[in-house]
C-alpha cells in the first residue's frame, strides 16, 4: 500500500520534496559541462603563450565570450550543488550546516559575479 497523497503521486517527489530535482540539476549541469570544459581546454591550449592583446581579441569574439560565460555559470552551479550535498550529508550540527550552506551560496554567487564581470569587461574592451 502506498502512503503518498494523490498530489505526491502525480508530482513524483520523494519524502524530501526536492531530492529528485536536485539530482537532475546535478546531472544536467555535469552533462552540459562536458562540451564546455572541452571547449575551455581547447581555448586555453590554443592561446597558451599568447600575448594579452591576442587573448583579449579572442574574448571579444561573441561566440568565445558566450561559451566562456556559459562555462563559468555551469561549472559554478555544478560546484554549488555538489558542495551542498557534501554539507548536507556530512555536517550534522544544524547551525553549522545552515551556516555552511549559506556560505556555499554566497561564495558561488561572489565567484560568479566577479568572473562574469571580468569576462564582460574583457569582451567589451573596457
Amino acid at each position: 500500500m502506498l502512503r503518498k497523497t494523490p498530489l505526491g503521486l502525480v508530482l513524483g517527489l520523494g519524502a524530501a520534496k526536492a531530492g529528485t530535482e536536485h539530482w537532475w540539476h546535478q546531472r544536467v549541469s555535469a552533462i552540459a559541462g562536458i562540451p564546455l570544459v572541452i571547449f575551455l581546454i581547447g581555448w586555453i591550449m590554443a592561446y597558451r603563450g599568447a600575448s594579452r592583446a591576442e587573448i583579449l581579441a579572442s574574448v571579444q569574439n561573441p561566440f568565445v565570450a558566450i561559451l566562456l560565460g556559459l562555462t563559468l555559470v555551469t561549472l559554478l552551479w555544478h560546484m554549488r550543488l555538489g558542495l551542498q550535498v557534501v554539507i548536507e550529508d556530512y555536517v550534522h550540527a544544524p547551525h553549522s550546516k545552515y551556516l555552511l550552506l549559506l556560505l556555499n551560496t554566497f561564495f558561488t554567487a561572489a565567484m560568479g559575479v566577479a568572473s562574469l564581470f571580468a569576462l564582460l569587461k574583457m569582451s567589451f574592451g573596457l
